[in-house]
């Protein structure tokens, strides 16, 4: 029996080029208040380098080797890891001065609330569930990051002259790996995961209200719209599925054959070309001249799973599915390479003699950041880099970065404004156990964090003073 149509859709992420940090501004809510301790500052120097650094990286660790794999990472939404992971998240965020609880899709909250204050939060959040075969620092690095910046802000004593709250959200699901569905912590604290999520099923036919009801969460849409604090998926993500003829690898000659394997290849061939060279393929009414070479800068085109049936190696396919993710920073762009790619998968089955069917399954805008988040950042970036030793003098302007990859901003910004900070990964490799951070960097987006920090809970309060 060949697979269903919903057993063949298949999904793909593409690699994060940084690992990322989201800063999130989101209206408060509510919870009991929790302070510093006035605990005498860390390091003389103001720059905090044994929580920021020492503390932040072995934490790192600790937390890599919370697994479900035997000798690799893997941590997927509400699998046994995650619910040890959550217990040691709990555990550092209190240590920072926060109130902890975990809501009902899993995500773990720590909040500090000044007494009395009636502000907007600053939610800074990153997610703790991993791909398969995963790094320590995706998603991780942003949780604890935040949770370091604000325990120097504990120690400091400077956790009290905040007038803002402020929230470090760990979500529950990003990578989308168990449900095949990303964003579902996220989405669920921006109030856009809809009731039928719940009936969504994993390879093993259990659904997500069967895991939440499992872990003792409510697992109910009631339950579910307590968590809101709006959501979007990632990229562009089109499926492609190519239909043939199935027949014997041996019988069948090379003349009467309707490959779709052979066609398949071409196609993914078409794509690549398309995105590097799109200005070779695209009709000249699809470019119009109005796409300048800063518009095409970040396209991204890839092909991430191939299924065949019967996938055997003496029989000419009947069918192959193949997924296909398409990326840009400009609206447009994406969407005419994928007008321009639908058009050429049926003109190139069409030469071939087999049948294609094009699946938009999803579509997302790009997410621009908050231009005013953005620049509180580049200034805590400078001030940062400025005070750490033995680095230069701060650039004369930050680096500004387009990420193509999906973010729990993307979800999170229908619900506010975002803003994200990245940190460098060697040779922009994620989802990968080659990860790897540099110590001194991780140093300067806590220090950076913690600054930022400062500047975006209590500028309201001195120009008001002022």
């Amino acid at each position: 029996m060949a697979p269903s149509s919903s057993s063949r859709r298949l999904r793909h992420h593409l690699s994060l080029l940084a690992v990322s940090v989201t800063i999130l501004l989101a209206s408060s809510v509510p919870t009991s208040a929790a302070g510093g301790d006035g605990l005498p500052e860390l390091g003389g120097d103001g720059l905090h380098r044994e929580i920021l650094r020492d503390e932040t990286m072995l934490r790192l660790k600790e937390l890599g080797k919370i697994s479900d794999g035997e000798g690799y990472l893997e941590r997927t939404f509400l699998s046994p890891a995650s619910f040890r992971a959550t217990a040691v998240i709990v555990s550092w965020m209190k240590d920072a001065g926060l109130t902890t609880w975990v809501d009902q899709m899993g995500n773990i909250h720590g909040r500090f609330e000044p007494a009395n204050s009636t502000k907007e939060a600053l939610l800074i959040g990153s997610h703790m569930d991993t791909v398969i075969d995963a790094g320590m620092y995706d998603g991780s690095l942003g949780i604890i990051c935040a949770i370091s910046a604000l325990k120097v802000l504990k120690v400091t004593g400077k956790l009290q002259r905040l007038t803002r709250p402020v929230e470090v959200i760990a979500f529950s699901d990003e990578e989308g790996v168990r449900f095949q569905t990303t964003f579902l912590g996220s989405a669920a604290v921006a109030g856009t995961l809809p009731e039928s999520i719940l009936q969504v099923s994993d390879k093993s036919g259990t659904t997500v209200q069967d895991v939440l009801k499992m872990n003792s969460f409510e697992a109910t849409a009631a339950a579910l719209s307590q968590t809101k604090y709006n959501p979007e998926s990632v990229g562009s993500y089109v499926e492609v599925i190519v239909d043939g003829s199935q027949g014997h690898a041996g019988t069948v000659p090379m003349k009467l054959r309707r490959d779709p394997m052979v066609a398949a290849a071409e196609l993914v061939v078409t794509l690549e070309r398309l995105c590097k060279e799109p200005n070779k393929l695209l009709t000249y009414d699809e470019e119009c001249g109005c796409f300048t070479e800063e518009s095409l800068a970040g396209l991204v085109c890839t092909v991430g799973e191939l299924l065949t049936w019967p996938s055997a190696s003496n029989v000419i396919p009947g069918q192959v599915n193949f997924t296909v993710d398409i990326r840009a920073m400009d609206d447009q762009v994406r969407e005419t390479i994928v007008n321009s790619f639908s058009r050429l998968v049926l003109q190139r089955c069409d030469d071939r003699l087999v049948d294609c069917r094009v699946e938009h399954k999803h579509s997302a805008p790009a997410t621009p950041c908050d231009p005013e988040l953005t620049s509180q950042l580049k200034r805590a970036v400078r001030s940062t880099v400025s005070a750490m030793p033995g680095r230069a003098a701060a650039p004369a302007e930050t680096p500004v970065l387009m990420s193509g990859a999906g973010h729990d901003a993307m979800a999170m910004a229908k619900l506010t404004k975002v803003g994200m900070l990245f940190v460098r990964c060697r040779g922009g490799v994620s989802h990968s156990p080659e990860e790897s951070v540099m110590d001194d960097d991780v140093w300067a987006a806590g220090l950076a964090l913690a600054n930022f920090i400062e500047q975006a809970a209590v500028s309201e309060e001195l120009e008001a003073e002022s």
